[in-house]
């Protein structure tokens, strides 16, 4: 890495509240870039991404390595359990003293990652519902199946307006919308206007992109490398834990990941591991996808081509060069 590309930050320099967010697709090579971005401003890393959360999942989540997470300190990674709930709105919660924390000694955090829904909570807010009753949606759920159909007049009994925005056939929509009302006493449509707030930041969003058939072609390798490098046996270990944790949480979040979700299908003998592989790059490519879509709607990111661009330091320079001004934005 060359020399002062950005410049470190004075220890006095105080970062009038603002906060950098370096996002983009799953892959496209956002962890090296982070570090180096990290050093350059003596700063920490904050993460954005709602499997990175688990302990245990490491391999499967492309986790920051124990050596990088030594070089640059990381936060909201390996926070919770795989049997763990964990929401949008906690996420937003547990970041905001750590973001006040680095304000008051001086730092800029960065927060990296593709979670499209952490980061639109954080910069415009987003709609924070109850939890989850899963006894409640078994419930419900067996009520549908005894009679179709029941559980959408209901809502229109409970909620005519929801109901109105929701299709018939969207049984999981239907269900979370009488969910809410029965636990909030109130209609789905009026929480729903009762948004979380953004958090009180200046957010300075980087975006790296990549052409999608290089994009999809480094998604390939990767998850052939995280077969190589003993993926089987790391979605073993976290589906043995969670059937000795006796959680009432079903199904578990951390379980529906891309990568776990599919090698679990595996393991319990439904398809053979040729087929899981195949399985995780497609769905995996498809995530890609909506992640575009929906960085798309995200308002004022900077966007950095990288296409053709593998090394993280020259990633790291065409952030700077596609920067006019760069050094005055943040510092």
């Amino acid at each position: 890495m060359s020399e002062n590309i950005i410049p470190c930050v004075n220890q006095d320099y105080k970062p009038m509240n603002k906060v950098i967010i370096l996002l983009g697709p799953t892959g496209v090579g956002k962890t090296e870039a982070s570090l180096l971005l990290a050093k350059a401003l003596d700063t920490e890393i904050i993460s954005a991404d709602s499997m990175q959360i688990y302990r245990g999942m490491d391999i499967g989540t492309a986790k920051p390595s124990k050596e990088q997470r030594e070089e640059v300190k990381h936060h909201m990674i390996d926070i919770a359990d795989p049997s763990d709930s964990y929401s949008v709105g906690r996420y937003v919660e547990d970041v905001k003293p750590i973001i006040e924390r680095l304000h008051g000694r001086g730092k800029i955090p960065i927060v990296v990652g593709g979670t499209g829904l952490y980061i639109k909570a954080m910069t415009r807010g987003i709609f924070s519902g109850p939890s989850a009753d899963w006894k409640l949606r078994e419930e419900l759920t067996a009520l549908e199946e005894e009679q179709r159909g029941s559980l959408y007049t209901y809502l229109q009994e409970l909620d005519p307006e929801a109901a109105s925005k929701i299709m018939p056939a969207d049984t999981r929509r239907i269900i979370r919308a009488i969910e809410v009302c029965l636990k909030t006493k109130q209609g789905m449509s009026e929480v729903q206007q009762k948004l979380t707030q953004p958090l009180p930041y200046e957010f300075i969003k980087i975006g790296l992109t990549r052409d999608r058939k290089e994009l999809y072609r480094m998604i390939e390798e990767r998850v052939d490398k995280m077969i190589e490098s003993g993926f089987v046996d790391e979605v073993k270990k976290v589906i043995e834990k969670l059937n000795k944790s006796n959680s009432p949480i079903h199904p578990f979040s951390s379980m529906q990941a891309i990568g776990y979700k599919e090698i679990g299908m595996y393991l319990a003998g439904e398809v053979p591991l040729e087929e899981a592989v195949r399985l995780i790059k497609r769905n995996t490519k498809r995530y890609a996808k909506r992640q575009f879509t929906w960085f798309k709607k995200e308002a004022d990111i900077r966007w950095v081509d990288i296409t053709g661009v593998y090394d993280s330091n020259n990633i790291f320079r065409l952030i700077e060069q596609n920067f006019n001004g760069f050094r005055e934005q943040v510092i």
